[in-house]
């Protein structure tokens, strides 16, 4: 139990087929609510890192925060830098304590893309952590990092070439998924995924969660993305959350922080523990 490696939380993951929540969290308060509701469900988690929490709240303070929540956790959890394009703060939360990270280098040739991730392995490697590739940009924005231009797919063959040279623990495709609210149902190209973990069997990282339905849920996982990706709905449950609480007390003149705190806490609970439930990762702690 307690904090692992994203590999011994995916293993089982991937064999078995559900899939396990990678939530983004945004301060201490969405941090503390994802892992009491990984607990609750009885789930593994990861528990996610953008850029742009990392450099608003701080490497160090970030990682004291982590450290404190999950002393004596009960669940499986890591903590993973998501889709970070700079070297040097995936060097800084490396030497931190995170166990992962996605550097992405998916603005970049292949080639370059690929010689790179090479060195970010090795780097992982000497502090036993652990790497998420991806070669395809996942159409839209995440913290202002990417593009909302969909992305050139490569061929399987150019994926095979890149997952063997740089020995990535889990790999992001392209399949139609996108960051952000979809603005229309996505159409998802699953035989994509088949064909990877067909060939190369490896963890399969779903971006774009947010929006998929059920049963689009169900099929990835199915197929072998062991790891599903929830940002967006996360950003919403906090600030809708918040505005609803706000707007009652607005309305009863009754201004308690901690009651709000309480509210907002609760909601993303539930939001994580009804995602454990759809990936399938209820009870697998």
């Amino acid at each position: 139990m307690a904090v692992q490696s994203l590999a011994e939380i995916l293993a089982p993951a991937f064999d078995q087929r559900y899939g396990v929540p990678a939530i983004n969290i945004v301060n201490d308060l969405t941090m503390e609510n994802v892992l009491a509701g990984a607990v609750e469900a009885g789930s593994p988690i990861i528990l996610q890192t953008s850029v742009k929490t990392v450099r608003s709240i701080g490497v160090n303070t970030l990682y004291q925060m982590w450290k404190a929540m999950t002393a004596g956790i009960e669940v499986p959890c890591a903590l993973h830098l998501d889709h970070c394009p700079d070297r040097q703060v995936i060097s800084d939360c490396l030497a931190a304590g995170w166990t992962s990270v996605l550097f992405d280098a998916s603005q970049l040739p292949v080639e370059e893309n690929q010689r790179q991730t090479i060195e970010v392995v090795a780097e992982a490697r000497r502090y036993g952590a652990q790497v998420e590739g991806e070669i395809e940009s996942i159409t839209g924005q995440e913290d202002g990092i990417g593009s909302d231009d969909e992305s050139r797919r490569q061929g399987l063959d150019v994926q095979l070439r890149y997952l063997e040279a740089t020995g990535v623990d889990v790999f992001a495709p392209a399949i139609g998924n996108a960051h952000g609210t979809y603005k229309r149902a996505p159409i998802l190209d699953f035989q994509r995924v088949s064909d990877l973990v067909a060939a190369h069997p490896v963890p399969i990282a779903l971006h774009g969660g947010s929006g998929l339905s059920v049963e689009q849920f169900h099929d990835c996982i199915a197929r072998g993305c062991a790891k599903v990706n929830i940002s967006t709905a996360l950003k919403e449950t906090f600030m809708q959350s918040s505005l609803a609480f706000l707007k009652e007390a607005e309305a009863k003149g009754k201004w308690d922080p901690p009651s709000l705190f309480s509210s907002v806490g609760e909601a993303v609970r539930a939001m994580t523990v009804y995602y454990a439930g759809v990936f399938g990762s209820a009870g697998k702690a």
